[in-house]
């Protein structure tokens, strides 16, 4: 490594030790919400002394703010505290969703599952399919940070390539690629919750749906995929060069036991993946709106979620059975269990997010911001294509200093999704440009939570290796995503491609 690479190396670094030193200043995002809330309190009483007003242009009347610390304010406040929670969209779904995937992931099939994928692959595009695993895994995050990134590294070893490469790889799956999959999860249930509240403020009757976003997310899961792979091969690997040292360890192969549990699990996929076309195909289908006989706004389409959580919890005991890791029904509780035990941060987080999101639709301050900021947009004379853009930016920029992609969108959302839809973008399209922005940079800050478990893995085969090194490789990886993802959403703007079912860019 010659002089000017050791100082670009140094530089970044420095830049990436700065940012570190100003993200680990900001409170717990818990603790952040409390004191939005209490920041909201004195801003309703502020600006209504002030007879902050603004007109609503779909009705025509004026909206002023409401002073939540008056009388009504406070009596509103302590009568709906528990029902702003409860009634919080991302709540629920959430929940469900982790009760299935909780299965899934503690009797094993979601880590074999991975393994099978990575080891499966022909060298030549095995950068391409760790990327793609990686992508697929953020049904259960934890399980690509943990299971896919050290067994990727094992993978690059067997085939006779750096095995630092492949952490990369796997890493820019995981976490660069977070908001892309083929399968609707829980983070399209936690910002739909989300950006359906937000929407609220200005459109009581629109609702944001889990499969908003599907079509685009789905395809952008490929785009990740070759993108990655190729940023992998020619710009990462090549700058590590060849790797020497012998390994003894290698990627140990699937299991008889591990084998027959993916075998029940797909037989199990494969008839609910039956029942389903049996009640999606005919046009009396029982998953059909009964009113309309169309898959939008269907059971199907509403209770997506569900369905998943299901057919993963199903798939699970499945595999479960097959692999020996299930003995008894104690033990797929005791997996529901767990996993709702690793959900105690995000309930407390939701409480108080919940708490924020209420209050502020209360005060009608980010309606009155939204019609503001949709008359300085109209005055701007921007496009919505390049409004989509430069939130794009601005939310790829904030996830450098807040982690957290639901508590980012529980305070961006109230603002831009009313502010863009009354400039006439969809929430679904705001919701999509928020998380290009938010998964592109997440592996580039050492305030993502994973950052530091990923350097661990790679001291493993370069012992001197720090936050700059892990930030000068992944580098390539956040600006060339963000450069394509943006791009990849430019043309499914201009061939006006639905986002999702029923959901354009644009709202007609």
């Amino acid at each position: 490594m010659n002089k000017t690479t050791n100082s670009r190396k140094n530089r970044l670094a420095i830049f990436l030790d700065a940012v570190e030193h100003t993200g680990n200043k900001l409170p717990h995002p818990t603790t952040l919400f409390i004191l939005l809330t209490g920041l909201i309190l004195l801003l309703s009483a502020f600006f209504e002394a002030l007879q902050l007003n603004a007109l609503h242009p779909l009705s025509g009347n004026r909206i002023e703010v409401v002073n939540l610390l008056s009388q009504e304010g406070l009596h509103k406040i302590l009568t709906l505290t528990v029902s702003n929670f409860t009634g919080f969209a991302p709540v629920g779904t959430v929940l469900v969703a982790m009760l299935g995937i909780g299965i899934a992931e503690q009797t094993g099939l979601i880590g074999t599952s991975l393994k099978l994928l990575v080891q499966t692959a022909p060298r030549q595009i095995i950068s391409y399919v760790v990327v793609m695993a990686g992508v697929l895994s953020s049904l259960a995050a934890d399980a690509g940070y943990v299971v896919l990134v050290p067994v990727a590294a094992l993978i690059f070893i067997a085939a006779g390539r750096h095995p630092i490469a492949g952490i990369a790889a796997a890493f820019a799956g995981v976490s660069g690629g977070f908001s892309a999959n083929l399968l609707i999860g829980p983070v399209d249930a936690i910002l739909s919750g989300i950006s359906t509240e937000a929407v609220h403020l200005v459109d009581t009757a629109y609702e944001v749906n889990a499969a908003g976003n599907y079509y685009f997310i789905a395809a952008s899961t490929f785009v990740i995929a070759i993108v990655g792979g190729l940023i992998t091969d020619l710009i990462v690997e090549p700058r590590l060069g060849q790797y020497q040292e012998k390994q003894t360890e290698t990627a140990s192969s699937l299991s008889l036991k591990e084998k027959k549990g993916l075998l029940y699990s797909l037989i199990t996929l494969t008839l609910l993946a039956g029942l389903l076309l049996y009640g999606l195909l005919p046009e009396a289908g029982i998953l059909r709106n009964p009113e309309t006989g169309s898959i939008l706004k269907s059971p199907f389409i509403n209770g997506i979620v569900t369905i998943i959580a299901f057919a993963l919890g199903m798939a699970g005991i499945a595999y479960g059975i097959g692999a020996g890791t299930v003995s008894s029904d104690k033990d797929i509780i005791k997996s529901m269990e767990s996993s709702m035990a690793s959900m105690a941060a995000y309930i407390v987080l939701m409480f108080f997010a919940a708490q924020f999101v209420s209050y502020f639709s209360w005060t009608n301050l980010g309606l009155i911001t939204a019609i503001k900021g949709s008359d300085l947009i109209q005055q701007l004379q921007l496009g919505p294509m390049p409004l989509l853009i430069l939130f794009i930016l601005f939310a790829a920029s904030t996830n450098l200093v807040i982690g957290s992609a639901s508590a980012k969108w529980s305070i961006m959302a109230p603002i831009f999704v009313p502010m863009l839809y009354i400039a006439g973008i969809s929430p679904e399209a705001t919701q999509a440009a928020y998380r290009i922005g938010d998964s592109v940079t997440n592996i580039i800050t050492p305030l993502m939570p994973y950052f530091a478990v990923v350097v661990a893995f790679v001291q493993r085969y370069e012992k001197s290796a720090g936050l700059g090194t892990i930030a000068a490789m992944m580098l390539p990886f956040s600006i060339i995503f963000l450069f394509c993802w943006s791009a990849f959403f430019i043309l499914w703007f201009i061939f006006d491609i639905p986002l999702g079912p029923g959901a354009n860019i644009l709202i007609s």
